[in-house]
């Protein structure tokens, strides 16, 4: 184990060796460049790096590359020839290796399922994801409001539709205790998550849940698995795939203890295409993920942005990325030539060679890079050859990949879903006893009924009265302050006494809690 990752070095025209320190790993980084530049391979031999010094590591595969982490580099490879003169070149004693991998898929084909309830993604990435408008994240607010007073989970998809359909049904008792819900605002949050359904969304939600821990192991030998999420499907719908890698961003950053400052991260997250998770990003969730970014590391986790420019990320987050790799950046407009010398600026110059020319300049391979030093501060600008990988570069046998995921110890934990009691059922069982109430309540008024009759007919053949004890009695009703759920059982037995009611009734149960 050493101290540092060797990223790359230099050769003729080229500066000092490039090494992240580890015990700086946790303060963030960017890779970023044009397409086709190599940022894929960047991100391939810092995720080696993090592995063999003992960092679990999560990344994204977007293109769907980087399971060849799975599987050792070889000298038959194609471009062994050109990555052996690499490593001479920059003095790196190459040697072909496999890393342990573990595969995530939130479709539950390419990894093992990877879920959050609806609850742990709350109402704002929710809003985020459902694209809804502020008066309509309103509504989301006190549905899962709602939902903590009257005890009812929120786990899967379906536990949210019935609560917004308890909630459209109950929508004057609940506007008077919590502000206005209008029908409006209902039915475009149940048209949103129909998208969301036809995205694929539904496997997303659910039990059992990602346990943060399991991001976070090493294998036998000490080196930290490499957690791989299959996101090439996921890539169809990009505001899913940005706000579900912003949850599990979240959930590492409100559960995982204070660490200090560590000698090596817990955990790296690389963050591809992290462009998307800020185009036309309300302001509220931008400070979530500044907020994050500036305090996780305090939790040992180092999160590195990919995205092809640097002004993909607002400027208060770049500002805390200390580690860095910019390859080439293409300059044929005036914006791309504003945006090439905003990159260069962010730089600590070296008097060698201009930083702007040298981002413009750089061939596929190659980056100008700056890593933190002693006492964090950061490096003088490098031009750098980029290290050839250990491992495969391109995707991995499918063959390989399911043996990979049979030997995994988590395929029994996550692969069988669970449905527990949760809101979709207790809503169910409230409207079911409304029913049953109401139906005791009919026989009990068509028993009195009976009675009343018997008893009309008996004083006509005896000429007695029904005055007195022997009289059918009233029933008396007391009053009570109820609860919503309460209000809705009432509601319910109320509607089933008239034919409309039923009817209403009947639509309710067949559309929202029929069978699945």
């Amino acid at each position: 184990m050493g101290e540092t990752i060797f990223v790359g070095g230099g050769g003729e025209g080229y500066g000092l060796p490039q090494n992240l320190l580890l015990k700086y790993g946790n303060r963030h980084g960017l890779i970023a460049g044009a397409t086709g530049t190599g940022k894929t391979v960047t991100l391939q031999v810092l995720a080696e790096g993090f592995s063999a010094e003992g960092v679990p590591v999560f990344m994204a595969d977007v293109k769907g590359d980087l399971s060849g982490l799975g599987a050792s580099g070889s000298a038959s490879h194609k471009l062994h020839e050109a990555f052996s003169k690499r490593a001479a070149t920059i003095g790196l004693d190459l040697h072909y290796r496999a890393f342990p991998v573990t595969f995530w898929d939130m479709f539950g084909q390419q990894g093992h399922p990877i879920r959050a309830t609806v609850a742990e993604m709350g109402p704002l990435l929710l809003s985020r994801l459902l694209e809804l408008t502020e008066p309509q994240e309103g509504v989301l607010n006190v549905a899962f409001r709602l939902a903590d007073e009257e005890e009812l989970p929120l786990l899967d998809l379906k536990d949210l539709q019935a609560l917004l359909a308890f909630v459209a049904e109950h929508d004057s008792e609940i506007s008077a205790r919590y502000g206005l819900v209008s029908s409006t605002s209902i039915g475009a949050i149940q048209r949103r998550l129909l998208v969301l359904e036809n995205q694929g969304a539904t496997q997303m939600f659910g039990e059992p849940a990602l346990d943060l821990a399991d991001l976070m192991q090493v294998d036998e030998s000490g080196a930290g698995r490499i957690n791989i999420l299959a996101a090439d499907k996921l890539m169809n719908s990009p505001r899913l795939y940005a706000t579900f890698l912003l949850w599990l961003l979240s959930e590492l950053f409100e559960n995982l203890p204070e660490v200090g400052d560590p000698d090596k991260p817990k955990l790296v997250f690389f963050f591809d295409e992290a462009h998307l998770l800020f185009t036309d990003a309300p302001k509220a969730l931008v400070s979530k993920v500044e907020q994050v970014a500036r305090l996780i590391r305090s939790k040992g986790v180092g999160v590195y942005f990919i995205t092809q420019n640097p002004a993909d990320v607002p400027e208060m987050i770049l500002g805390q990325l200390g580690n860095r790799v910019q390859h080439a950046l293409r300059a044929f407009t005036a914006k791309d030539q504003k945006d090439l010398r905003l990159a260069s600026e962010t730089y600590r110059p070296n008097p060698r060679f201009a930083t702007d020319d040298a981002i413009r300049d750089v061939g596929t391979g190659e980056a100008v890079t700056s890593f933190l030093e002693a006492k964090g501060i950061p490096g003088i600008v490098e031009r750098t050859l980029i290290r050839p990988p250990s491992s495969q570069l391109g995707p991995i046998d499918p063959a390989l990949r399911a043996q990979l995921m049979a030997g995994s110890r988590l395929g029994a934990k996550y692969t069988t879903t669970i449905d527990r009691d949760s809101a979709y059922e207790r809503l169910r069982a409230r409207a079911e006893k409304a029913a049953h109430e109401v139906a005791r309540t009919e026989a009990e008024e068509t028993r009195r009924v009976e009675e009343d009759r018997e008893f009309r007919k008996a004083r006509r053949y005896d000429g007695g009265t029904a005055e007195g004890a022997d009289a059918p009695k009233k029933r008396t009703s007391s009053s009570r302050s109820d609860s919503i759920g309460e209000a809705f059982a009432k509601s319910f037995a109320r509607q089933l006494g008239s034919r409309t009611g039923q009817a209403v009734v009947r639509g309710v149960l067949g559309s929202i809690f029929g069978k699945r």
